[in-house]
Formats: structure tokens, sequence, C-alpha cells
């Protein structure tokens, strides 16, 4: 990370501290000038060590004695204070106050949280969710190395030059409480019967705001294989103006839906002055795009911002209107932030799952090895069913144990509400037996349980995914059961302890990266978060499995 900044007394100073129960300087940010200097001492540092983690006073301290003018700090020259937060466990002590007094000076807070730490509280330190990374292992952090740095080089100075998609332009100044907001929405064949579910969302969203012609600005867009401007942020002054031309909305139609060609022709079309923004001005530039699938085009090169600054999710169309407040809360935020950390685009995307359907299964491992994991095994299958949208016609979930044979607690039809589901996880015995025949349950699951008479859908191009536990090396053979699950679609995630074949496991899994790997049961909620992060990679691209060699 050092290697990257530009250390000089004038441009980027580092400083590090370690903390365990109390924090210890190892230099301040006017202690070393040079980025040799700096190296040189991250190299020599030893381990503090100590406990508990009271990462809450760890924060105080650096509020209290580094970001300040005497040991190097030059917030009151309006440079940007970078915290980054390393951290492998949960907090021993409350860390609420110290961070909102960080962020009440403008401290933007990056967090990397490795092994125990906890999701939640490195998600309520860091200042947006983008902020926030987590690696199952410290072995993983180089992987996310280049993240974390181009998370730090997002802070907004205050400049008065900014870049305008590309290009340099001035930025006047703009203290009033007014926003351009852009709503792009999902008009494509798949949104075409809940359309009025999306026109209510927007005339909620338009109602709290202060629509005036040097207030807040409206405009729409729809989008499906092509973007068709409805009206501009020229169009409308008054609130009731804007609200009966969203009632008049007709549904424009078309497949696929191309978000990378709307986000090109909004860019292009919408957000100039032209159109009505007031991007020169210095006004904040609102995006919210609406989608209800997958993308049939590339999104990467003409985003607005590289990444969404915000996003949300619903399981319906007819859920929209539980994310107003969380929006027009963010947009509040957002118009009160300092100059520092005011971002000029915010682009907000809205996720509406009400299409997507898969069959899920998880094969378990019941044998001997896994009596003393159970509980952990169970507590993680709860949490990603937690994260699914069950029900008729959506997600469906089926759960096998398998020790020397199978046997199936629940097909993909038993159950069609999650709290079902839930509760027959939740009542699960241990299985037993041995030894374990990962094969022949492999070739059980494919016969017997992603079959259509017992709920399976890949007759109805549903995809199909089966997570396996795994305590232990198969006393069979796993290649061609694994390898007649690959070619019928079926993407399989294997997750071994140490006693677990890793090249076994990782000829299961769809592709080696849908491996994951822990010490033993006990770590398994600590990687949630990368196999969570790995479905959603499977759902939105297409990925090369591991090919067998038959013999």
């Amino acid at each position: 990370m050092v290697e990257k900044l530009n250390v000089d007394e004038s441009n980027d100073r580092v400083s590090v501290v370690q903390y365990s129960r109390e924090p210890s300087v190892e230099f301040f940010l006017n202690t070393y000038k040079t980025q040799q200097k700096v190296l040189e001492n991250v190299r020599s540092l030893r381990h503090k060590g100590g406990r508990p983690l009271n990462t809450g006073a760890a924060l105080q301290y650096v509020k209290d004695n580094i970001l300040t003018g005497s040991s190097g700090s030059r917030h009151q020259q309006e440079v940007p204070q970078i915290l980054v937060l390393f951290t492998g466990g949960r907090s021993n002590d409350d860390v609420r106050n110290a961070v909102e007094n960080l962020k009440g000076i403008g401290v933007m807070i990056i967090v990397v949280g490795t092994k125990n730490a906890d999701i939640l509280e490195i998600q309520s330190i860091s200042q947006e969710s983008s902020h926030a990374f987590f690696a199952a292992d410290s072995n993983y952090l180089s992987g996310i190395e280049q993240q974390i740095f181009s998370a730090t080089k997002k802070v907004d100075t205050a400049a008065l030059q900014a870049a305008s998609f590309g290009k340099t332009a001035m930025i006047r100044p703009h203290t009033h409480a007014s926003s351009d907001v852009v709503f792009l929405l999902d008009g494509s064949d798949d949104s075409q019967e809940r359309f009025p579910d999306i026109k209510d969302f927007v005339q909620r969203m338009v109602a709290d705001l202060n629509i005036d012609s040097n207030k807040d600005r409206v405009a729409v867009v729809q989008y499906s294989n092509t973007a068709d401007v409805n009206f501009d942020l020229r169009r409308y002054s008054a609130q009731d103006d804007v609200l009966d031309a969203v009632r008049g909305l007709s549904h424009k139609g078309g497949y696929p839906h191309n978000i990378g060609a709307a986000l090109q022709y909004v860019r292009d079309h919408v957000f100039t002055s032209e159109s009505g923004s007031r991007l020169l001005e210095g006004v904040p530039q609102i995006l919210l795009l609406l989608s209800g699938g997958r993308s049939g085009d590339d999104i990467r090169t003409p985003t607005i911002s590289h990444k969404p600054n915000y996003a949300l999710s619903v399981n319906d169309y007819e859920e929209l209107p539980s994310v107003t407040r969380d929006i027009l809360s963010f947009k509040i935020k957002r118009r009160m932030g300092n100059k520092i950390t005011l971002h000029l685009f915010t682009q907000i995307v809205i996720f509406v799952a009400d299409s997507k359907k898969n069959d899920v299964v998880f094969l378990i491992d019941g044998s001997y090895d896994s009596r003393n994991g159970f509980e952990e095994i169970r507590g993680l299958v709860e949490k990603i069913v937690e994260s699914l949208n069950l029900g008729e016609n959506r997600d469906q979930v089926a759960v096998v144990q398998y020790s020397r044979d199978a046997t199936v607690n629940f097909y993909l039809n038993s159950y069609s509400s999650k709290n079902d589901v839930l509760s027959s996880i939740r009542t699960m015995r241990h299985k037993y037996g041995r030894p374990l025949n990962i094969g022949k349950a492999l070739a059980f699951v494919r016969d017997n349980v992603f079959s259509s008479s017992v709920g399976g859908r890949s007759a109805e191009s549903v995809p199909q995914y089966l997570y396996i536990f795994s305590g232990g090396r198969s006393g069979d053979d796993v290649r061609e059961p694994a390898q007649s699950l690959k070619e019928n679609g079926i993407k399989t995630f294997s997750i071994g302890t140490k006693n677990a074949d890793t090249l076994e496991m990782q000829t299961i899994s769809f592709t080696p990266a849908h491996y994951f790997h822990v010490t033993n049961f006990n770590n398994l909620q600590s990687i949630h978060p990368s196999v969570e992060a790995t479905l959603r990679g499977t759902e939105e691209t297409t990925e090369f499995p591991t090919v067998i060699g038959k013999k």
C-alpha cells in the first residue's frame, strides 16, 4: 500500500498504530518524510500482542493523538484524512462513539476484516459498504490490495476541479440543498406486469423531493435494448407536473435489458447542461438505477461511478416502498456531508430479484468426521438460506446428509416458505456412520434430488446449485459423478476442513474458486461472505468448470 503512495512532506503522509488492549504508535504522520524511511519501518514492525481487542478505544486514540496538527495531520488545510483499519476479531468495547467522532471531523474509514472479524461491525465502522472488505484469512489480503487502494483514492478533495465523465471542468461550489435526480427504470418485457409498482415507487420518491428549478430536478429514462428519455431535468419545475408525468408513463417494452448502453446514454444525453443538469454548478448528481435482471451487455465501461455508492436489494417489486426511506435518508446524508467526503456523483442501484429463482441443494457430511462440527454446518446453511428468496416459483431448497450412503432430510418441493425450511434445518439430527462415500452421495443427489419428480426445475432452465460439506477424504471415486453434475449444468460449491482432500474437493467444485477451506468446522462462519460473493459472481458470469480427465 505504501509503495503506491507518493510519500513526501508536501504530498502523502503515513502513520502506523498497533492496538490490542490499548494502542501503541509505531510512528506519527510527521515522523518520516520519505517513502523509503516509511517502508523500512513498516518492514521492521514487531507484533504487539495482548488481549482483548479494544477497537473503540483504538479509534478514539487515533482521533485524539494521530489526526492532530501536532502529530502531522493537515486536517485544517483540508487534506483528506484516511484511516485504514485492519481487524481480526470482534471488538471487546463499543465502537460507535469513536466512529461518529472520526466521521464528524471528515475522516474516511476503510475497514479490512480477517478471520473472526464481525461482518456487521466492520460495515458499521466503514463509511460506506464499498469501504468494508473481508478476507477469510490474512493470506488473502494481497488479493484485495488493489480494491483497498482504489477506495482510498476515491476521496473527493475540496478543490474546485473535478472530472466530469473524463473531461476536466471547473465546478463552482454549491451550498443549496438541491440535487439532480435521474430515475433509470427497467422498461424491458420482464418488468411489464410490475410496471405499476415501479411507477408507484417513483411517485413516492418524487413526493418527498423539493421540486423546483432552483432546488431538486427530476428526469425519467426507461431502458430495455435501448434507452428512451420520458422527460429530462429541464422539463418540469413543479412537483405536481412531475407526478402527473410519472402517473402517465407507458411501459417501453423490448428485450434484453442492456444496462451498459442505458448508462452510456444517461451519461451522454441526460447528465448534460443541455438537458438541465447543474453539474458545473456543483449540484449533486444522483442516478437511481432500477434493475430486474442481469444486463444483456457489458456494464463496466460506461458506469457513471466505477462502483455503485449504494446498493439495495428487494425480493419483489411490491417491496419497493420499503426502501424509499433508506434512499431518502442516504440522499440527506449526502447533502449534509462535508466537502472532504461529499461525492458529486452518486449511483444508487436497486436490484429486484422478482424474476430470479434457483434450486439449491445442501449435501452435508453426516459421518463421524463431522460430529463435533454439525452445529456449525447447520449455522452456515441457515445463513445461506436466510439470504435466499424462498417461495413458490422462486428459490427452492433441499437438504441431504451422507456418510456410507445418503439420506434426504427434505426435497426441493417439500417446503415453499422460508420459515418451514429454517425450522426443518434447526431440528435436523446428525446422521452418523462411516465411511464417507462422497462419490456415491453426488450420484444420489444427481439422480434423486435434482430430479423433476421432487421439484428440480432444470427443464425450465432454472439455475441449480449444490453445496457440499466434507470433513474428510472420500472412500470412493468422485470423478465421474462430479463431471456428470457439471455436464448437467449444476454448479457445485465445496467446503472442506483440514482432513478433506484439497484436490478431491477442487475436482468436485464447479471451478477451483468454488472450493472453500477451513481448518475446522468451527471457522465456517468466517467464510460466509466469501461464499456469498462467489455465489453472486456465479449467477452473473459465465465461468469455465474444472475439467476432469477421463480414463
